[in-house]
């Protein structure tokens, strides 16, 4: 991470900042207000009862027993009910408000996480160039969780306001001089408050940006696993751990420290000036005239009401900062606008023959490095263009423009004389067959790998796309065979293996258009010409867009592009690039392929 981005992450979030994100998280929990609501009109019952119960008792202390040496039992006894019947109602009262909003924040994190999922499924992948993955985990399942936190220290406030306006209300029945006095104490406590959100603010949010660290740490140790291994560097890596480790222990131990400091010592305080000023100006006012012990009861379980659960938000304020900042980094997700690129508004039409224009198309990731520069070419339908170059030279970024994953800047891309723009996206993802070097699978079984989850491809045509490709020789001996399970990422498939579930998995689509990025980089020898079989068989009758670093790979393409910074700087077929002696010739030579034994 940059210094300035550690900067801005160093900082405290600012009040309208904060003030944002609360409103905003409770716009997001709108669907759930009904039971929001609910909570609150039971805990406003709660408070008036929490409020009625000490005027009953001090009632019963100062116009009973104070007055009377000889109290009835029928009246013990029903103010004895009373104040069961009022605390029972209490309890009632402080369960279904729990119940209500613990019910709601739950429903509203989930729906907020799906959110967020769902969000980065329509983000670009100029967006997953600039964030770690590690950092998304974080904010997926940690931020989202610790919005918990946030919700709850909501339902804690709103009891808490309550709770306060009740004994104030309390308070005023049996003395307007003595609970005007109490007002004194309200600057000291909001001025604590204050103090303590200004102060957490900033230890919070570079305490999850640690955590984001850590997590991207492990991801990364866990994704390289064998690197790491095969160049025996995992004494380095767990040294490197154990830093991010600590720097983690270190935000969360200053943040145990503040929280000590401001948090319950300073309710506590506060609680105790409380105290004295009430036994004060009673203990005054009992010198001209008589303090019953009803009065000086109501007052400090009064008191009591107001710092106890004052107490209790204080100490949710920790997890409210936490889930604050989560909220502040989530926002940043759910707000975000590098969206794939989109499409015009009435773009309707279908990808049918395949055919493929380039027309001076410029390119950029980052709007100021030039990637293509006036690139041009075209392919007919059935033609297949190879792409040649160093890395770097722009290769995949013809690719990515044509799959929409990246918009370019200048020039057209036509496909059957139509701009990409004006083409809907579904057909462009079902008319082109994207193959990667390193193909991806995901954990389930052959069949979901292949038909990736459509439920409208049959289990025939998984089997005859597996047949087509050669993919079912392997797969029929498997345990299960089409069943057979398959963990996370393919481990236990070799890479030709994968590679022809991934031939599989586009061909099942029967695409118009294929684009190759090095199908055959990483097999060996023997697999190499299985899978040059199948790509043959592929390539039939479909528009053919191919990276080649082995260039035995294409000599048979229809027409070679080398590409240098973004350009075109050689075009032609195998032969003629051969006869020209340029760059192309160089390559062949540097590869040292005998023509002879070329093959395709």
């Amino acid at each position: 991470m940059s210094e300035k981005n550690k900067s801005v992450w160093a900082k405290s979030l600012p009040i309208k900042e904060q003030l944002h994100v609360i409103v905003t998280l409770i716009k997001l929990a709108k669907p759930f207000r009904k039971m929001f609501f609910g909570a609150l009109a039971f805990g406003g019952v709660f408070a008036l009862l929490q409020a009625a119960a000490p005027r009953v008792i001090a009632y019963y202390l100062t116009d009973y027993l104070q007055q009377s040496d000889n109290v009835s039992l029928q009246i013990m006894i029903s103010f004895a009910i009373l104040v069961a019947i009022i605390r029972v109602s209490q309890a009632v009262a402080d369960v279904l408000n729990a119940y209500y909003f613990t019910v709601a924040a739950e429903y509203a994190l989930e729906d907020i996480r799906v959110q967020v999922f769902s969000k980065l499924h329509a983000l670009g992948m100029h967006f997953f160039d600039q964030v770690p993955a590690g950092s998304l985990v974080t904010r997926v399942n940690n931020d989202t969780a610790a919005l918990a936190d946030f919700w709850r220290f909501f339902m804690q406030l709103t009891f808490v306001i309550m709770s306060i306006i009740g004994a104030y209300i309390g308070m005023l029945t049996v003395s307007v001089k003595a609970t005007l006095l109490m007002l004194i104490i309200v600057p000291f406590v909001i001025g604590s408050v204050f103090l303590y959100q200004r102060f957490s603010s900033s230890l919070f949010r570079h305490m999850r940006q640690r955590l984001s660290h850590l997590n991207a740490q492990i991801a990364e140790s866990i994704t390289g696993i064998d690197v790491i291994q095969e160049f025996h560097q995992e004494d380095r890596f767990k040294k490197t751990f154990a830093k991010v480790n600590n720097d983690y222990f270190n935000a969360r131990f200053k943040m145990v420290k503040a929280d000590a400091l401001l948090l319950e010592p300073m309710i506590d305080l506060l609680l105790g000036a409380a105290m004295f000023l009430v036994l004060w100006y009673f203990g005054v006012l009992s010198m001209s005239t008589v303090v019953t012990a009803g009065v000086i009861y109501a007052f400090t379980t009064y008191l009591n009401n107001i710092f106890s659960p004052l107490e209790s938000v204080m100490n949710l304020f920790s997890p409210f900062q936490e889930g604050l900042v989560s909220g502040y980094r989530i926002l940043g997700i759910l707000s975000d606008e590098t969206y794939a690129p989109a499409q015009n508004i009435n773009a309707s039409e279908s990808i049918t023959a395949g055919e493929i224009e380039f027309k001076q198309v410029d390119f950029s990731y980052d709007g100021k490095h030039q990637i293509l520069k006036n690139l041009t070419f075209s392919a007919k339908p059935g033609d297949t263009v190879a792409l040649v170059g160093h890395t770097g030279s722009g290769k995949s970024s013809t690719i990515n423009t044509l799959m929409r994953f990246y918009d370019f800047q200048k020039g057209e891309i036509l496909i059957d004389g139509h701009d990409i723009r004006d083409i809907y996206l579904k057909s462009i993802r079902q008319k082109m067959g994207l193959v990667l070097q390193d193909p991806f699978m995901f954990y389930g079984d052959i069949s979901s790998n292949i038909r990736m989850y459509d439920d409208t491809i049959t289990d025939k045509q998984i089997k005859d796309a597996a047949i087509f490709v050669g993919a079912d020789k392997f797969i029929s001996t498997l345990p299960g065979q089409y069943h057979a399970k398959v963990q996370e990422g393919g481990s236990g498939f070799s890479a030709g293996e994968k590679q022809l579930i991934s031939f599989a998995r586009t061909i099942v689509r029967d695409p118009k258009i294929l684009i190759l990025d090095e199908a055959t980089a990483n097999v060996d020898t023997e697999t190499e010409a299985l899978i040059q079989k199948s790509l043959l068989k592929m390539r039939q009758n479909r528009t053919t867009i191919a990276i080649a670093h082995r260039l035995s790979t294409i000599k048979d393409a229809d027409l070679i592009l080398v590409l240098d910074s973004g350009e075109v700087v050689e075009r032609g077929t195998h032969d003629e690039l051969l006869k020209q002696g340029g760059r192309y010739y160089d390559l062949y030579r540097l590869q040292g392929i005998n023509e002879t034994n070329l093959t395709i």
